[in-house]
This record gives C-alpha cells, sequence and structure tokens, in this order.
C-alpha cells in the first residue's frame, strides 16, 4: 500500500481520533491495533498505535500495509 485515498486517510484520522481499533494487514498477518497518531519518520509515514489487550506500542509504516480497515 503505497498511499493511502482520501476517504481512506478520513477513516484512519477519526480512528485515531476516536480510539477505534483498526485491522491492518501486513505480509499475510492481521493485526487489530488502536492507532494513537499517524506521523513521518525518515518520509515514511507510520501509523503509531498500540495493542488494545498488551498495550504495547507498535510502529507500523503504511508502506509496508498490505490494507487496512476500521473494525465497527
Amino acid at each position: 500500500m503505497a498511499q493511502l485515498d482520501t476517504k481512506q486517510y478520513d477513516a484512519l484520522e477519526r480512528a485515531i481520533i476516536q480510539r477505534t481499533r483498526i485491522a491492518v494487514y501486513r505480509r499475510g498477518t492481521e493485526f487489530v491495533v488502536v492507532p494513537t497518531s499517524l506521523t513521518l519518520r525518515d518520509g515514511r509515514e507510520v501509523i503509531h498505535a498500540t495493542h488494545p489487550t498488551t498495550g504495547d506500542s507498535l510502529a507500523l509504516f503504511l508502506d509496508e500495509l498490505d490494507a487496512f480497515e476500521v473494525v465497527r
């Protein structure tokens, strides 16, 4: 996933504000996380998130993701 479209950015920003879980798919693995912010690191967009059960922090680079969706 090289770049998100406008609807995907809106959904991600809403999930960050509302602390809504998202399902992220990377290399055949699904991660369900709570996004906390979207930033740039070395020119790459990064979703900062926490695991909803353990509270562990994750940094997920958008260009490494296959897909994502907001969990409703």
